[in-house]
């Protein structure tokens, strides 16, 4: 029993960063976080991302919601020459500001952790498809700069959901992308990012 109770102890601890125990803005309100919001900062663990993050501007997130209270994302991303638009899909839960999404291949569980509305939103995302999971932090904000003091905020949550300093690229100013090309499938471990 003695020797159960540490090893319980740590796979709990190891599970909590990729878990389910992530806050969400206390009384959330869809009508407010509407809108266009720009990608300011991002930390992951994802691997394609950690091999793109150097090279990625900052891009667009248009969030609006279905009239049963589904959060429905477009992504305008600028990729090497061409622009990229993605659409996502999470259902609602269960909480204000947590959203999931399942299929066949993947679960996503997307929390919008603090906003105040009108200036900056910290959104994670956790995404398990096959064996390896996901994780990802995002700092959206409705201008294209971020303050200093929103980095600071947003580098402080990273190791509450298990990610770490090396992960996170501050995205660059872009013009490009405001119009793109079709919309396409996202690669398989980016999720939102």
């Amino acid at each position: 029993m003695m020797v159960v109770l540490p090893s319980l102890a740590l796979v709990l601890l190891c599970l909590l960063p990729a878990g389910a125990e992530v806050p969400v803005q206390p009384g959330f309100d869809t009508e407010k976080f509407a809108g266009m919001w720009h990608v300011a900062a991002i930390a992951s663990n994802c691997s394609v991302f950690l091999k793109m993050k150097d090279g990625m501007k900052s891009s667009i997130t248009i969030v609006s919601f279905m009239p049963e209270g589904d959060l429905a994302l477009k992504l305008i991303w600028p990729l090497a020459d061409k622009c990229q638009k993605f659409e996502l899909l999470f259902q609602r839960s269960g909480q204000a500001g947590h959203y999931t999404g399942t299929s066949a291949q993947e679960m996503r569980d997307l929390r919008v952790m603090e906003t105040d509305y009108s200036g900056y939103a910290i959104v994670r995302e956790f995404k398990r498809s096959g064996e390896e999971p996901h994780s990802a932090l995002q700092l959206l904000t409705r201008e294209q700069d971020a303050s200093p003091q929103l980095l600071q905020k947003f580098k402080e949550l990273m190791p509450t959901v298990g990610l770490t300093q090396d992960m996170v690229a501050i995205l660059p100013k872009s013009g490009e992308c405001q119009e793109g090309a079709g919309w396409h499938a996202w690669p398989p471990c980016m999720g939102m990012l």
